[in-house]
């Protein structure tokens, strides 16, 4: 087995350990990817810090690119030497919901031995099916999708999971439509793509929701033509100005905070959508009142990597991106060595980066 090296966690909500891992080589149906970005996602820090469970130890990191450097038998559609991005969405591409376009919501678990181990041969689990925070992974190949060899790896990971979570959020889940209004909460690597989607889905106004100042000119940036500060008594009065009382079409909640899904219904029109992107801790609960959802037919509706399809959608976001009207570079706020990966995390824990990213050459 080849040693590689990665970031384990040993211990819910602890720093991460810089050490040597052994990564089985790929077996039938299988993918090698040999690394060379990998952005940190609020997901990644969630699952360190014990929120939603798992085992120890593990490694984390699911928005990632690199280069295929070994496949094993009966792979197609990939060779040695392919670019690609490495997500956690694995699906078998024959169930139900797989046949019906939903392969975020595979209903056939795909079962892999675990291909990483210590140094000693004991178990390390390989978190969100990728364990990307380290130098090389072995994946299904339904976890993977190809990009242009000359697009920079550091934008290229964060298709991965942030800006197809955010656009897919606004283009595949909400439908949103040209003309109509969109509200944002929260204005990080989520939200700022969010925003991207209602801008390229044609939405008049876009406003973005936000508790600091320069988050909301960052929004402007990305496309909102408003931005209002979630500090302020009733923030929702002034996105009933904005709208001359008609409100949003949709709603898009992009944080984990269980205020910001608490309030998020008062932006909404009737018949509007609240779409719930961000993931609050396992056992978190919101309260609503039911009967203004009812009697206004509203609705809630929950989206997991923004219902995307990857074969369908990374190519139209990376035409997208080479015509200048979806914005990568600009997403990436750090740049970090494995080594640095604390220092990574920690900034990212403050809630100022847009992505951090993990570059491994």
């Amino acid at each position: 087995m080849p040693n590689i090296r990665a970031a384990v966690a040993h211990e819910f909500g602890q720093p991460l350990t810089i050490e040597t891992v052994n990564l089985r080589p790929p077996e039938a149906g299988e993918a090698e990817v040999t690394l060379e970005a990998c952005a940190i996602c609020h997901s990644d820090i969630s699952f360190m810090d014990g929120g939603w469970g798992g085992n120890l130890p593990a490694v984390y990191g699911h928005e990632a690119a690199g280069k295929i450097t070994a496949l094993g038998a009966g792979v197609k559609g990939y060779s040695v030497g392919d670019t690609v991005i490495v997500t956690l969405i694995r699906a078998c591409g024959d169930c139900i919901p797989c046949a019906s376009g939903k392969p975020v919501a595979c209903a056939t678990p795909i079962n892999m031995d675990g291909p990483i181990t210590t140094a000693d041969g004991g178990p390390v689990d390989q978190a969100l099916a990728c364990g990307a925070f380290a130098e090389k992974v072995v994946v299904d190949p339904s976890q993977l999708a190809h990009i242009p060899a000359d697009m920079p790896m550091e934008a290229a990971c964060l298709l991965s999971c942030g800006v197809i979570t955010g656009v897919g959020a606004v283009v595949n889940t909400a439908g949103l439509r040209p003309g109509q209004t969109a509200v944002v909460i929260g204005a990080g690597g989520v939200g700022l793509n969010a925003i991207q989607g209602a801008r390229i889905a044609g939405a008049s106004k876009i406003i973005a929701v936000d508790m600091l100042e320069d988050k909301l000119d960052a929004a402007m940036e990305f496309g909102a033509t408003h931005g209002v500060l979630a500090s302020n008594p009733k923030p929702w009065g002034a996105v009933r100005k904005i709208t001359g009382g008609k409100m949003a079409d949709a709603v898009f909640v992009t944080v984990g905070a269980i205020s910001a899904y608490e309030t998020a219904p008062r932006y909404l029109a009737a018949g509007g959508k609240m779409v719930m992107v961000g993931m609050p801790h396992s056992g978190d609960k919101a309260s609503y009142e039911p009967v203004i959802i009812a009697a206004t037919g509203q609705a809630m509706i929950g989206t997991k990597m923004g219902d995307v399809v990857l074969k369908r959608d990374i190519p139209w976001m990376i035409d997208l991106y080479q015509q200048g009207r979806l914005k990568l570079d600009e997403l990436v706020s750090g740049r970090y060595t494995l080594d640095q990966i604390n220092e990574a995390i920690a900034d990212t824990r403050t809630g100022a980066a847009r992505r951090n990213v993990i570059l491994f050459k």
